[in-house]
């Protein structure tokens, strides 16, 4: 088998544990965390988002098979030969597990299914061909019947593959996608990434779907992230957290355990004193103040060391530095910070089939990264080094202006939407925070002439919301894997006359939309029509950039609509604004 190349980050993003991942002719799927070899792999010192994930330790993954640290499995099992048709396992069609082979017409190439199933729980399997071509006619040994995939030849489509048995018995795959394909079958829990068959489900009653195994909705990962903040920013930190393996041990703070402080501070080339590195050891893993923290909670330290600002100095992943506000954008922005370095860490925390997790979808099943009878005590996790733009804005005008008619009417209609979804899955619906939709829009609107000046693609900028009951704010930021970090081009964007300008030209560009008037008047687009007036002509940006998959936009809000708009958010202060509220009509 050739070497498996993979970027770090795409271990988490899109081939993480229990995502396939494809290779030539062959398709792999990448087994659980307790069958990855740790010893190759490297921390990545975080404890503000450990202890919210609870686990003890992120470790960044390594890309390469030549070291052996993440272990795959071949799936699917069932592989078919292109040259005689005949389809099963490897043992089946008699050939090596490491070097498939067709062991009728000595083929040197099996495919992989193309069809798998998956179900809402997350459990996949090989499709059950065999049940597909007998139905009520299904035989629990079906070791007597040989199957075979050959297409007609008439057209591209599943309707001209054809499954056909040895008994006689054939079927075109034509209907297998439809939702009641399978009938009463039911799913078998089988859950291969844990290690096989003793990991099976037993009392799963969801339907299996068919899917292609390299469609979208196989494999959805649940992320969580941080940017990393003072003191856990600073050099001393991250070294220490680096070595939790022993420092962690209470032990290390008795006189016996002198002997590891004294280890660490000569590791450390003497720039701390072994006092220093008491310290931190204390502050860091055992601090019964430090708890675990929620991801509402991580975003209000983020907003609070944002705002206070961090000057630049040795070691230090995190500098924001304050940046004057142009006069025509108060009263809105109360606060702008120059972010010339950050550093943000993510973490693959478990993942999900069919439905991606979201806000508005509290009950799909997350699925586990490692056995329940033998959890490990970390998660893989990315860091990314890079620079960006603060912008704080006023709380207090925020809620004034939401109290307005024209936007509790914006408001009636997307919780009409978020109902009417909700009640079609059984569920609650999640509230709606107009404020959160304003400034997300804004964000985007933000993001879109950012990309025109900083000279980044929109894609590498990404954004992170701080709105609560509180504070409001957007991070806007690009972030690398590169330990180089990035150029600089989006932070020199903050500078007083330049970010001014941001805002009067991307407010000027968007608030009229190609598609208009449909757009602006719209009553419920995207997803669950979380979103009002927005579409891919005007504030949708890639999803690598967007924090909420595009969902919770609403350009009207910001603009108003054709009758009402002075209620916009910018046009509700137009009179301070001078020359950043646009005409909506072209």
């Amino acid at each position: 088998m050739a070497e498996l190349k993979v970027r770090r980050s795409q271990l988490l993003s899109t081939y993480g544990v229990g995502g396939l991942l494809p290779d030539e002719n062959a398709s792999f799927m990448v087994a659980s965390l307790d069958q990855w070899d740790q010893g190759h792999l490297t921390p990545v010192p975080e404890p503000r988002l450990a202890r919210a994930l609870n686990v003890a330790a992120l470790y960044l993954p390594s890309a390469s098979k030549k070291t052996g640290s993440v272990s795959v499995i071949r799936f699917p099992f069932i592989q078919s030969c292109s040259k005689c048709g005949r389809l099963g396992d490897l043992a089946r069609l008699k050939s090596a597990w490491n070097e498939p082979k067709c062991g009728f017409c000595k083929s040197p190439t099996l495919t992989p299914s193309r069809l798998i199933v998956i179900c809402q729980d997350g459990h996949i399997d090989d499709f059950p061909y065999h049940y597909w071509v007998h139905s009520e006619y299904y035989s629990p040994d079906p070791g007597a019947h040989l199957l075979e995939l050959k297409a007609q030849g008439r057209t591209s489509s599943l309707g001209d593959m054809v499954v056909s048995c040895s008994c006689g018995r054939k079927r075109s795959l034509a209907d297998a996608f439809f939702p009641n394909a399978f009938g009463p079958m039911r799913c078998n829990g089988r859950r291969p990434w844990l290690g096989g068959a003793a990991f099976t489900e037993k009392s799963c009653d969801k339907k299996p779907r068919a899917t292609q195994r390299g469609a979208s909705n196989v494999w959805f990962p649940s992320i969580a992230s941080v940017i990393s903040i003072p003191p856990y920013s600073e050099a001393l930190s991250k070294a220490v957290a680096a070595d939790a393996g022993f420092l962690a041990d209470p032990e290390a703070l008795t006189p016996e355990g002198r002997v590891l402080i004294t280890t660490a501070a000569k590791k450390y080339g003497g720039k701390y004193s072994e006092e220093e590195i008491i310290a931190e050891i204390k502050r860091l893993f055992h601090n019964d103040d430090s708890g675990t923290a929620n991801t509402a909670q991580l975003k209000k330290q983020e907003f609070a060391a944002l705002v206070e600002g961090r000057e630049d100095g040795p070691g230090r992943d995190f500098v924001c530095l304050p940046v004057d506000v142009d006069p025509s954008l108060y009263p809105l922005v109360t606060g702008v910070r120059r972010v010339t370095r950050l550093r943000e860490v993510r973490a693959l925390f478990g993942f999900s089939r069919l439905t991606a997790p979201s806000e508005d979808n509290p009950d799909v099943k997350t699925c586990t990264l490692s056995p329940e009878d033998h959890k490990v005590p970390w998660l893989p996790a990315v860091e990314n080094i890079g620079e960006g733009i603060f912008i704080a804005l006023d709380r207090d005008r925020l809620e004034e202006w939401s109290r307005r008619e024209f936007v509790q009417r914006r408001l009636a209609q997307l919780t009409a939407n978020a109902k009417t979804a909700a009640a079609q899955r059984k569920q609650q619906p999640a509230p709606v925070d107009i404020i959160k939709v304003a400034v997300h829009t804004l964000a985007h609107v933000l993001i879109d002439q950012l990309s025109m000046d900083a000279g980044y693609p929109t894609s590498s900028i990404r954004e992170r919301l701080y709105v609560d009951d509180d504070s409001a704010g957007i991070l806007l930021f690009t972030a690398s894997a590169d330990s180089a970090g990035s150029l600089g081009g989006l932070a020199a964007q903050a500078d007083t006359a330049a970010l001014a300008s941001v805002f009067r030209e991307g407010l000027r560009r968007l608030s009229w939309c190609s598609a208009d008037p449909v757009c602006i008047e719209s009553t419920g687009t995207g997803t669950d029509g979380r979103n009002l007036a927005a579409c891919h002509n005007c504030v949708y940006l890639p999803e690598t950039s967007c924090e909420g998959f595009n969902g919770g936009l609403d350009r009207g809000l910001l603009f108003g609509t054709p009758g009402s708009r002075d209620n916009g958010l910018f046009g509700a202060f137009a009179s301070v604004l001078s020359g950043l509220t646009p005409s909506i009509e072209r």
